[in-house]
This record gives C-alpha cells, sequence and structure tokens, in this order.
C-alpha cells in the first residue's frame, strides 16, 4: 500500500476504541468538523447529503398522511416557555437564554428553542375555533439548542442539533393515539426501509417521559458496541398542553372542548446511529438508500489501453446514470487504482464497478461490495439490471448483520446481580420485571451507567397507550416486590 493510500485509513479499532474510531470516521469520511465554540459541529456537504435523505423519505410520509409543514421563530419568550410548568422543569438546565438585542437589554428574556411546543401551542390555540379545524398537524425542520454539559460527539451529543418537530391537535384521545402510532411506525419504518437499522418499539417509564406528556414512545436502536440509541420518540400530550396554552373548539352540537395533541421527533442522531452501526475499521459504510455516490466506476488502465477503456467506463456510467443510480466515474489521472480503492472505501461507497482491458475484451464488469469485499463478474449487457440487484443484495447484508447483533443481545435476569454482571459482560439489552419504581433503575445506573430505555408495547389499538405483556415472573429483578412490568435496561448514547 503507498504511504497517500495509508493516509486514508482509519488508526483506532472499533472494537477496541469505538469513542476515538467513531471520531475519526466521521472526519476522514467528510462528514463533519468540530466548532470553534465548544459542544457545536460544522456539518460538510457529504454529512448533510445524509440528513437530506433521511428528511426526503420522512417528509414525503408525512406529507401523504396529512401534515403541514411550518416555520416558528427559534426565540421564545420565557412567559411563553412558563405556561407549561413541566417543560419550564424539564428543559431549564438546558437551556440557553439571550437577554441582549445589539446595545440593548431585552425586556424580557428569550429561550433559544430547546424544543417548540410553548411557541407553537399558542398559535394552534388561535386557528383552532370548531371541530372543522381538527386534526391539525404542524412539523418544522429546524436546529434545537439543549445547553448540555458533555462531551462532542458529532450526531450523538452536541448542543445544537438539527431535527424535525411533529405538533398536532386532535379532537379525541383517540385521535391522538393514531397519531402517535402512525409517527412511531414511520420513524421505525425510516430506520428498518432507510438506514437497514432495526429497532424496538416501546414506551419510556414514567419518570423519563417529555415533560408534561401522558406518555412518551420510542424506537431504540441497539449499536455494535452495545449501548442503545433513543431513535425518535412520538409522545402523546394528553391535554396539558392544550389546557395550558387554551387549544379549544367547538364541537359538532356546539359545546366547548379542550383538545389533545402530540408532538414527535427525530434527530440527526438517527446518522450517528447509522454511522456507529454499518461502518468499520476500513471507514464509513453506506446503504445504498442513503448513500450520496450508490456506484463508483473505477478504470484500470496502461497507456496503450486507456483510450478504450475509458470509452467502455464512460458507456456503462451513462447507461447507470439514465437508470437513475448516483455514479461516480473516477477517471483521475493523478491517483492509481489502489488509493481510488481505499478512498471510496472510506466514504461508504457501497458498490465499486472496476474496468480494465480484461472486461472490456470480455465485455464484462468486475463488481464488488463495500462491506465485505465480495466480488462478481456480471455481462456488460445486463449491468444496470445487475446493479440493482447488487445494491439490494448489499443493503440485505447491512440489515442483517444489524439484526443478527439486535437478536444476539437481549437478554433477561432476574436480581440486580444478574442485571449488572450482564450489562458489564455483554451490553446489549437487559430485561426484567420492574415494580415500577424509579429507585431499582438508580441502583443500576449508580453502578454502571446503565438506565431503562424503554418498556415494551404489545397492543397499540386502545386508548390507553398500549398494554404492556405480563413478565414471566411476578417479582421486580432489583428489589423483589411485586412487578406488573417489564423493563429493558442498557447503556446509551
Amino acid at each position: 500500500m503507498s504511504s497517500e493510500s495509508q493516509e486514508l485509513g482509519i488508526t483506532e479499532s472499533k472494537s477496541h476504541k469505538p469513542g476515538e474510531w467513531y471520531a475519526e470516521v466521521v472526519q476522514k469520511a467528510d462528514l463533519a468538523d468540530y466548532a470553534p465554540m465548544g459542544g457545536f459541529i460544522v456539518t460538510k456537504p457529504r454529512g448533510y447529503a445524509l440528513w437530506e435523505a433521511i428528511q426526503d423519505s420522512l417528509d414525503g410520509w408525512f406529507k401523504e398522511t396529512g401534515v403541514d409543514n411550518v416555520y416558528f421563530p427559534m426565540f421564545i419568550p420565557e412567559s411563553f416557555l412558563e405556561r407549561e410548568k413541566d417543560i419550564v422543569e424539564g428543559f431549564d438546565p438546558e437551556v440557553a437564554w439571550v437577554t441582549q438585542g445589539g446595545h440593548d437589554e431585552l425586556e424580557e428574556r428569550l429561550a433559544v428553542r430547546p424544543t417548540s411546543e410553548s411557541i407553537i401551542a399558542p398559535f394552534m390555540a388561535d386557528w383552532t375555533r370548531s371541530h372543522r379545524d381538527l386534526p391539525m398537524r404542524l412539523n418544522q425542520w429546524c436546529s434545537v439548542v439543549r445547553w448540555e454539559a458533555t462531551e462532542t460527539k458529532p450526531f450523538f451529543r452536541t448542543k445544537e442539533f438539527m431535527w424535525q418537530e411533529g405538533h398536532t391537535a386532535h379532537a379525541s384521545n383517540e385521535g391522538a393515539w393514531e397519531e402517535v402510532w402512525t409517527r412511531l411506525g414511520q420513524y421505525e419504518r425510516v430506520y428498518e426501509d432507510v438506514l437497514a437499522i432495526p429497532v424496538l418499539r416501546g414506551k419510556k417509564p414514567e419518570h423519563d417521559k417529555f415533560p408534561g406528556a401522558d406518555t412518551t414512545t420510542t424506537v431504540e436502536a441497539l449499536m455494535p458496541d452495545g449501548k442503545s440509541v433513543q431513535g425518535a420518540t412520538s409522545h402523546n400530550l394528553g391535554q396539558s398542553f392544550a389546557e395550558a396554552f387554551d387549544i379549544t373548539f367547538v364541537d359538532e352540537d356546539e359545546e366547548e372542548q379542550t383538545a389533545y395533541t402530540t408532538s414527535w421527533g427525530l434527530s440527526w442522531r438517527a446518522l450517528g446511529a447509522l454511522i456507529m452501526t454499518h461502518s468499520d475499521d476500513q471507514g464509513l459504510v453506506l446503504p445504498p438508500t442513503v448513500a450520496p455516490t450508490q456506484v463508483v466506476i473505477v478504470p484500470i488502465w496502461q497507456e496503450d489501453t486507456k483510450e478504450e477503456v475509458l470509452e467502455y467506463a464512460e458507456g456503462i456510467a451513462d447507461d447507470l446514470e439514465d437508470a437513475g443510480f448516483r455514479v461516480e466515474l473516477d477517471d483521475r489521472d493523478e491517483r492509481n487504482p489502489g488509493f481510488k480503492f481505499n478512498e471510496h472505501e472510506l466514504n461508504g461507497v457501497p458498490l465499486r464497478l472496476e474496468i480494465g482491458p480484461y472486461e472490456v475484451e470480455d465485455g464484462e464488469a468486475t463488481l464488488v461490495h463495500r462491506p465485505d469485499n465480495e466480488e462478481t463478474v456480471e455481462d456488460r449487457d445486463g449491468i444496470v439490471d445487475a446493479v440493482d440487484e447488487h445494491l439490494e443484495e448489499i443493503y440485505d447484508k447491512l440489515y442483517e448483520a444489524a439484526e443478527e447483533t439486535l437478536e444476539d443481545n437481549v437478554r433477561e435476569a432476574h436480581s440486580p446481580e444478574e442485571i449488572l454482571g450482564t450489562i458489564g459482560k455483554h451490553g446489549g439489552y437487559v430485561k426484567t420485571p420492574w415494580c415500577g419504581d424509579e429507585a431499582c433503575e438508580e441502583v443500576i445506573k449508580e453502578k454502571i451507567a446503565a438506565e431503562i430505555v424503554m418498556q415494551p408495547l404489545e397492543d397499540e389499538g386502545g386508548s390507553s397507550g398500549g398494554e404492556v405483556p405480563e413478565p414471566d415472573r411476578d417479582e421486580c429483578g432489583v428489589c423483589g416486590d411485586p412487578a406488573d412490568e417489564i423493563a429493558y435496561f442498557a447503556k446509551s448514547y
């Protein structure tokens, strides 16, 4: 390997130093860089393209199910924030405040939005008069700021992050629950059908639900290092926000009623999960669904074969582009094939086509899969269909590997020692009966920094938010008291 090829390589190991490895992949694959202010990042074009791929999928699904996009100010008057006491208590430690505009002191502090319920709800109240105005479904794509004192981890932990936040109002609790499940299903779909990451659906325990919510539902993704990622959340807010902000409507009997509201969101933490799940010690690995370049064609020539090899490669590139694939023809003179292979592996291009004089002579192309370097020779005449099939196969490989990781890492335990020992040795999820007391979570959290990341849901048809399946034992796995709930403990990002 040439010295210039070695410069491209990842020096840290995913299995031994996942944190350092992750940061190196993000920077060397040109996804993001660190901003001069601690806790902030600069998202580079290739990183933002991944966010746009998620955005394109979700935004289309939202609109198909009655959602309108809006945009609200990033500053929220303190008096607005204080109208819902749980929001104030839940976010106060993380709120960034603006106290001065230009040279003038502001009469009222402005919060840099940590979330937008308290700025959107008053307008929903103004815009809602009759039951005919409901359901109202609004969504905005924006950034939020939460001033957490944590180490910067691009896409996982930053003070400012990109997300979408949906806010809806409904005439009935049943309508609100239907909304909650619709959005949770769309989040599950984006992880499993776009990002090739299987997820678990569940709800957060009472003490960890969104401030002011009746119920918080979640999709959780397990990373190869054994930690869980909260992939997205969908909240049934009941009537607490509607009461605080006077979201009322006149029903069919001309009676005034209070609406039921929901909120739901997915952030660029999904990009962190994507990078962490699939990538390896050679660099970034991307599913074809989101890869900015799906196929790279690398022509390999000697001086006497250059013209015919390039002409042949250009013809294949044209055919693939006409078929709608995102293709790059890497015909750089100044880089040798080995450097190009390493660079495109580092950048996560799912499929590489190698074309030399032998392929030209035989009317073929050599196809190499990024995840495992599997190599196949395909006929030139059927190259479009072949590429399509190989990209699907690559997606399936990535999903199946992640699915195996998940299935192999859900374990049961029935005592504090078992819970602690299992998480300490294996990571992953540890399922145990739970009495519902937050103190039992603290016992585990204090010793191993693991918490209850979700509780399973079975029935999503009722207004109660789904029935939790009965545990196979009736004693809490931590304290031994009677238990009628199930808790999944895990370390998390």
